[in-house]
Protein backbone atom coordinates (compact mmCIF):
# COMPACT_ATOMS: atom_id res chain seq x y z
CA UNK A 1 0.00 0.00 0.00
CA UNK A 2 1.48 4.01 -0.70
CA UNK A 3 2.43 5.86 1.63
CA UNK A 4 -0.69 8.48 1.08
CA UNK A 5 -3.09 5.22 1.33
CA UNK A 6 -1.80 4.32 4.75
CA UNK A 7 -1.81 7.78 5.70
CA UNK A 8 -6.13 7.86 4.91
CA UNK A 9 -6.74 4.39 5.21
CA UNK A 10 -9.27 5.23 2.21
CA UNK A 11 -7.93 5.71 -1.71
CA UNK A 12 -11.24 7.90 -2.66
CA UNK A 13 -10.37 10.21 0.05
CA UNK A 14 -6.94 11.19 -2.31
CA UNK A 15 -8.25 13.37 -5.15
CA UNK A 16 -6.91 11.48 -8.50
CA UNK A 17 -4.29 13.33 -9.96
CA UNK A 18 -4.59 11.43 -13.49
CA UNK A 19 -8.12 11.98 -13.85
CA UNK A 20 -8.21 12.18 -18.05
CA UNK A 21 -10.13 9.67 -18.60
CA UNK A 22 -12.31 9.22 -15.52
CA UNK A 23 -11.58 6.61 -13.50
CA UNK A 24 -14.76 4.92 -13.81
CA UNK A 25 -13.89 4.61 -17.56
CA UNK A 26 -10.52 3.46 -17.15
CA UNK A 27 -12.19 0.81 -14.90
CA UNK A 28 -14.12 -0.31 -17.35
CA UNK A 29 -11.63 -0.52 -20.09
CA UNK A 30 -9.23 -2.60 -18.07
CA UNK A 31 -12.21 -4.70 -17.25
CA UNK A 32 -12.78 -5.15 -21.16
CA UNK A 33 -8.99 -6.52 -21.11
CA UNK A 34 -9.97 -9.54 -18.65
CA UNK A 35 -12.05 -10.58 -21.98
CA UNK A 36 -11.70 -13.86 -22.80
CA UNK A 37 -8.38 -14.71 -20.47
CA UNK A 38 -6.95 -12.54 -17.38
CA UNK A 39 -5.35 -9.67 -18.23
CA UNK A 40 -2.16 -8.31 -17.36
CA UNK A 41 -2.28 -4.33 -16.77
CA UNK A 42 1.13 -2.88 -16.01
CA UNK A 43 0.64 0.53 -14.79
CA UNK A 44 4.67 2.23 -15.15
CA UNK A 45 5.83 5.88 -14.25
CA UNK A 46 8.67 7.51 -12.99
CA UNK A 47 9.89 7.61 -9.18
CA UNK A 48 7.10 9.51 -7.49
CA UNK A 49 4.86 9.46 -10.32
CA UNK A 50 2.03 8.23 -8.24
CA UNK A 51 1.93 4.82 -9.86
CA UNK A 52 1.04 2.23 -6.49
CA UNK A 53 -1.55 5.21 -5.57
CA UNK A 54 -2.75 5.12 -8.52
CA UNK A 55 -3.36 1.26 -9.34
CA UNK A 56 -5.20 1.40 -6.04
CA UNK A 57 -7.74 3.86 -7.20
CA UNK A 58 -7.81 1.77 -10.27
CA UNK A 59 -8.73 -0.94 -8.21
CA UNK A 60 -11.17 0.02 -5.94
CA UNK A 61 -12.84 1.26 -9.21
CA UNK A 62 -13.56 -2.01 -10.40
CA UNK A 63 -14.32 -3.30 -7.43
CA UNK A 64 -17.17 -1.18 -7.43
CA UNK A 65 -18.36 -2.07 -10.82
CA UNK A 66 -17.53 -6.09 -10.50
CA UNK A 67 -16.68 -6.97 -7.16
CA UNK A 68 -13.94 -9.62 -6.69
CA UNK A 69 -12.22 -9.95 -10.47
CA UNK A 70 -9.34 -8.25 -9.95
CA UNK A 71 -5.93 -7.54 -7.51
CA UNK A 72 -2.99 -5.00 -7.49
CA UNK A 73 0.65 -6.08 -7.14
CA UNK A 74 3.72 -4.12 -7.90
CA UNK A 75 7.48 -4.69 -9.16
CA UNK A 76 8.99 -3.82 -5.65
CA UNK A 77 8.17 -7.51 -4.28
CA UNK A 78 11.21 -8.06 -6.31
CA UNK A 79 13.07 -5.46 -4.81
CA UNK A 80 16.84 -7.47 -3.70
CA UNK A 81 17.26 -7.96 0.17
CA UNK A 82 18.87 -4.93 1.17
CA UNK A 83 21.68 -6.73 2.37
CA UNK A 84 22.20 -8.38 -0.93
CA UNK A 85 21.92 -4.35 -2.27
CA UNK A 86 24.84 -3.20 0.57
CA UNK A 87 27.29 -6.35 -0.23
CA UNK A 88 26.86 -5.45 -3.91
CA UNK A 89 27.99 -1.65 -2.97
CA UNK A 90 24.84 -0.39 -4.31
CA UNK A 91 22.79 1.03 -0.93
CA UNK A 92 22.86 4.64 -2.10
CA UNK A 93 22.09 3.33 -5.48
CA UNK A 94 18.77 1.51 -4.25
CA UNK A 95 15.80 1.22 -6.53
CA UNK A 96 18.05 1.38 -9.61
CA UNK A 97 17.46 -1.08 -12.33
CA UNK A 98 20.19 -3.16 -11.18
CA UNK A 99 18.84 -3.90 -7.60
CA UNK A 100 15.60 -5.52 -8.89
CA UNK A 101 15.47 -9.32 -9.28
CA UNK A 102 14.23 -9.23 -12.99
CA UNK A 103 14.45 -13.04 -14.26
CA UNK A 104 12.38 -13.23 -11.10
CA UNK A 105 9.78 -10.66 -12.10
CA UNK A 106 9.59 -11.87 -15.46
CA UNK A 107 9.13 -15.56 -14.29
CA UNK A 108 6.29 -14.66 -11.66
CA UNK A 109 4.33 -12.63 -14.67
CA UNK A 110 4.28 -15.94 -16.61
CA UNK A 111 2.88 -17.55 -14.12
CA UNK A 112 0.29 -14.82 -13.45
CA UNK A 113 -0.58 -15.33 -17.05
CA UNK A 114 -0.42 -18.90 -17.57
CA UNK A 115 -1.53 -20.42 -14.19
CA UNK A 116 -5.12 -19.52 -13.51
CA UNK A 117 -6.44 -22.68 -12.04
CA UNK A 118 -5.08 -22.32 -8.57
CA UNK A 119 -3.49 -19.51 -6.59
CA UNK A 120 -0.19 -17.88 -7.32
CA UNK A 121 1.44 -15.74 -4.66
CA UNK A 122 2.79 -12.56 -4.98
CA UNK A 123 5.67 -10.76 -3.19
CA UNK A 124 5.67 -7.66 -1.31
CA UNK A 125 7.74 -4.94 -0.42
CA UNK A 126 7.40 -3.24 3.31
CA UNK A 127 8.42 0.18 3.76
CA UNK A 128 8.71 -0.64 7.42
CA UNK A 129 11.91 -2.97 7.33
CA UNK A 130 12.20 -1.60 3.42
CA UNK A 131 12.91 -5.05 2.03
CA UNK A 132 10.70 -7.98 -0.02
CA UNK A 133 8.23 -9.81 2.14
CA UNK A 134 7.89 -13.30 0.35
CA UNK A 135 4.90 -14.16 -1.30
CA UNK A 136 2.55 -12.38 0.99
CA UNK A 137 -0.13 -11.20 -2.21
CA UNK A 138 -3.08 -13.53 -3.38
CA UNK A 139 -3.53 -13.64 -6.79
CA UNK A 140 -6.76 -16.28 -7.16
CA UNK A 141 -8.62 -17.78 -10.12
CA UNK A 142 -11.14 -15.20 -9.49
CA UNK A 143 -9.00 -12.60 -9.87
CA UNK A 144 -9.19 -11.59 -13.55
CA UNK A 145 -7.68 -8.38 -13.74
CA UNK A 146 -4.63 -8.35 -12.55
CA UNK A 147 -2.92 -4.57 -11.93
CA UNK A 148 1.48 -4.41 -11.71
CA UNK A 149 2.77 -1.32 -11.15
CA UNK A 150 6.35 -0.72 -11.69
CA UNK A 151 9.04 1.69 -13.06
CA UNK A 152 10.71 -0.81 -15.45
CA UNK A 153 7.79 -2.27 -17.42
CA UNK A 154 8.66 -0.74 -20.60
CA UNK A 155 12.83 -1.32 -20.10
CA UNK A 156 14.37 -3.19 -23.59
CA UNK A 157 17.41 -4.42 -22.18
CA UNK A 158 17.34 -8.31 -21.43
CA UNK A 159 15.11 -9.56 -19.34
CA UNK A 160 13.07 -6.68 -18.87
CA UNK A 161 12.21 -6.74 -22.79
CA UNK A 162 9.94 -9.57 -22.30
CA UNK A 163 7.99 -7.72 -19.65
CA UNK A 164 5.61 -6.09 -22.26
CA UNK A 165 4.90 -8.93 -24.32
CA UNK A 166 3.63 -10.69 -20.81
CA UNK A 167 1.41 -7.54 -20.06
CA UNK A 168 -1.97 -7.24 -22.13
CA UNK A 169 -1.72 -3.75 -22.13
CA UNK A 170 0.73 -1.05 -20.53
CA UNK A 171 -0.31 2.76 -19.24
CA UNK A 172 2.31 5.79 -18.68
CA UNK A 173 1.49 7.98 -15.96
CA UNK A 174 2.98 11.00 -17.48
CA UNK A 175 3.84 13.11 -14.74
CA UNK A 176 4.50 16.48 -14.00
CA UNK A 177 7.98 17.30 -13.38
CA UNK A 178 7.79 20.08 -10.43
CA UNK A 179 4.72 17.74 -8.08
CA UNK A 180 6.06 14.51 -8.73
CA UNK A 181 9.91 15.88 -7.58
CA UNK A 182 8.17 17.13 -4.82
CA UNK A 183 6.55 14.27 -3.86
CA UNK A 184 9.41 12.25 -3.93
CA UNK A 185 11.02 14.32 -1.52
CA UNK A 186 8.44 14.54 0.75
CA UNK A 187 7.93 10.66 0.95
CA UNK A 188 11.51 10.46 1.82
CA UNK A 189 11.44 12.96 4.17
CA UNK A 190 8.47 11.05 5.58
CA UNK A 191 10.59 7.94 5.79
CA UNK A 192 13.27 9.51 7.94
CA UNK A 193 15.56 11.35 5.33
CA UNK A 194 17.04 14.82 6.03
CA UNK A 195 15.26 17.58 3.36
CA UNK A 196 19.22 17.53 2.25
CA UNK A 197 19.23 13.64 1.74
CA UNK A 198 15.88 13.43 0.02
CA UNK A 199 16.76 16.12 -2.07
CA UNK A 200 20.03 14.14 -2.90
CA UNK A 201 18.41 10.69 -3.58
CA UNK A 202 15.53 12.90 -5.52
CA UNK A 203 18.56 14.42 -7.50
CA UNK A 204 20.69 10.96 -7.70
CA UNK A 205 19.59 7.73 -8.43
CA UNK A 206 15.68 9.03 -9.06
CA UNK A 207 16.69 11.36 -11.80
CA UNK A 208 18.59 9.11 -13.41
CA UNK A 209 16.19 6.67 -13.26
CA UNK A 210 13.22 8.80 -14.39
CA UNK A 211 15.50 9.36 -17.75
CA UNK A 212 15.45 5.67 -18.36
CA UNK A 213 11.68 5.51 -17.63
CA UNK A 214 10.62 8.49 -19.98
CA UNK A 215 13.22 6.87 -22.64
CA UNK A 216 10.84 4.40 -23.44
CA UNK A 217 7.75 5.46 -21.74
CA UNK A 218 5.47 7.41 -24.49
CA UNK A 219 5.60 3.58 -26.29
CA UNK A 220 2.90 2.59 -23.75
CA UNK A 221 -0.21 2.01 -24.90
CA UNK A 222 -2.13 4.30 -23.22
CA UNK A 223 -0.42 7.71 -21.81
CA UNK A 224 -2.23 9.18 -19.21
CA UNK A 225 -1.01 12.56 -17.62
CA UNK A 226 -1.29 14.49 -14.26
CA UNK A 227 -3.60 17.71 -14.28
CA UNK A 228 -0.68 20.50 -13.63
CA UNK A 229 -1.16 23.24 -10.80
CA UNK A 230 -1.90 26.05 -12.58
CA UNK A 231 -1.29 29.69 -11.03
CA UNK A 232 -3.67 32.86 -12.36
CA UNK A 233 -1.61 33.93 -14.47
CA UNK A 234 -0.73 30.78 -16.35
CA UNK A 235 -4.26 30.30 -16.28
CA UNK A 236 -5.34 33.41 -18.08
CA UNK A 237 -2.56 33.05 -20.64
CA UNK A 238 -4.38 29.34 -21.25
CA UNK A 239 -1.19 27.23 -20.59
CA UNK A 240 -2.70 25.02 -18.19
CA UNK A 241 -3.02 21.12 -18.77
CA UNK A 242 -5.70 19.26 -17.04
Amino acid sequence: MTDALAASGNPGEIEPIYHDPPLRSLAESALRLSVPRRALLGIVGEPGAGKSTFAEQLLTEIEAIRPGVATAVSMDGFHLAQRVIDRMGMSRDKGAIETFDAYGFVAMLRRVREETDHTVWWPDFSREIEDPVAQSLEVAPHHQVVIVDGNFLLADEPPWNQVRDLLTETWFLDAAPAERRQRLMNRYVRYGFSPSSAQMKTDGVDEQTSARIRRTGYSADRILSERRSCSPTTQRAGACRH
